[in-house]
């Protein structure tokens, strides 16, 4: 293993920056959200928008990795983010901030379709576990950028020029790691969908991207302070960053679709808890379900689907579905619900995709 790191040690160190920005990044739109509606004088729900941006971007960059994905390397996505962050940072207007946070999505996108692959292709028995160490660090940006953001007094134009920066200082030491774990022709098997499993990551990318984006302004809703809002999603990234941890020593060991399974049954149980208990505890602690979402999701997919260079950004196009139409959808649904709406539409998805899942573990195997 130790060799293993050493031989792909510039991707894996490229991979781990970008996704300690990416998590920074991604977690900033949740605790902004009520500052950039009142910069623009729009709703909240209108506010809820910027999250949907976020993943339209994404899903155009895993869009150029199916149509030209060879071609494309960690410093396209790195330049991609940093403009994209830059224009959120400039706050020149309601479009003009939807438009950079299509950009910086554009980017995530691109990263994630370009660094995933290569990490499990790259550490061969040990990619599953590898795939989850390089997702964990996600959850270590996560966790500062919302309190980086209070510690700047809220401000958006800071917390997104910071990460445009970050990015930046990525893009000028991510060269080499654009030559690693790179699929070669020799490696291309079939290429076959499977509409099922991609069915279920649309759905659980879906709530994940929901409790990152609209889970402060529910908690909020709930009677939490805008302040504590953002501390609490900090704590849901610390949980999350945790269950990715434990997960790098287990990934192999556990069947994917299982460990899909388990997560959604565990987030359908804190839902119900948010719901008739406390939503500032079992919202942090769904944090260990989302954490858990795309590593079942994204390696049951890939044993299912084979190795053609179209299948990452095919797989990570089907959650990006969920992604985009989730906060459009939840958002002006919660505005209707009453304090705890959000957390009820949670648990009612969450438990019947539990069922459909345990009713799925069968033909789900890879």
């Amino acid at each position: 293993m130790k060799d293993l790191i050493r031989a792909h040690a510039g991707l894996l160190i490229a991979g781990v920056a970008t996704f300690v920005m990416m998590g920074a990044g991604q977690s900033l739109y949740g605790p902004a959200l009520p500052a950039f509606s009142r910069i623009f004088a729009v709703s909240e729900a209108q506010a809820g928008v910027l999250v949907s941006a976020h993943w339209v971007g994404c899903f155009l960059g895993v869009a150029i990795m199916y149509l030209r994905g060879a071609g494309i390397t960690p410093r396209h996505a790195l330049a991609a983010m940093a403009l994209g962050a830059a224009a959120v940072a400039a706050l020149a207007g309601w479009w003009a901030t939807i438009t950079g946070a299509v950009i910086f999505g554009l980017g995530y996108g691109l990263s994630t379709a370009v660094f995933n692959p290569r990490v499990l292709r790259a550490f061969g028995r040990r990619g599953p576990s590898m795939l989850s160490l390089l997702n964990a660090t996600f959850g270590v940006g996560a966790i500062a950028a919302p309190l980086i953001f209070v510690a700047l007094g809220s401000d958006p134009r800071l917390s997104f020029g910071l990460t445009a920066a970050f990015a930046a200082a990525i893009w000028l030491f991510a060269g080499p790691a654009g030559r690693e774990g790179v699929a070669q022709q020799a490696e291309v098997r079939t290429f076959r969908p499977h509409w099922g499993i991609m069915a279920f990551g649309a759905v659980a990318i879906g709530l994940e991207a929901s409790l990152i984006g609209l889970g402060p302004t529910a908690l909020i809703r709930a009677g939490v302070a805008e302040k504590t809002a953002a501390e609490l999603l900090s704590a849901f990234f610390v949980v999350f960053l945790a269950a990715r941890v434990v997960l790098i020593f287990f990934a192999h060991r556990i069947a994917p679709f299982l460990l899909y399974t388990l997560a959604v049954g565990a987030a359908a149980a804190c839902a119900l808890g948010a719901v008739f208990v406390s939503p500032s505890i079992f919202f942090v602690a769904m944090g260990a379900s989302a954490g858990l979402f795309f590593p079942g999701f994204y390696v049951t997919a890939s044993g299912k689907m084979g190795e053609d260079i179209r299948v990452p950004p095919t797989i990570i196009a089907s959650g990006l579905v969920g992604g985009i139409g989730a906060p459009l959808v939840l958002a002006p649904m919660m505005a209707g619900m009453g304090d705890r709406g959000f957390f009820w539409i949670v648990a009612g998805v969450t438990l019947v995709l539990t069922a459909a899942a345990v009713l799925s573990l069968r033909r789900m195997k890879v």
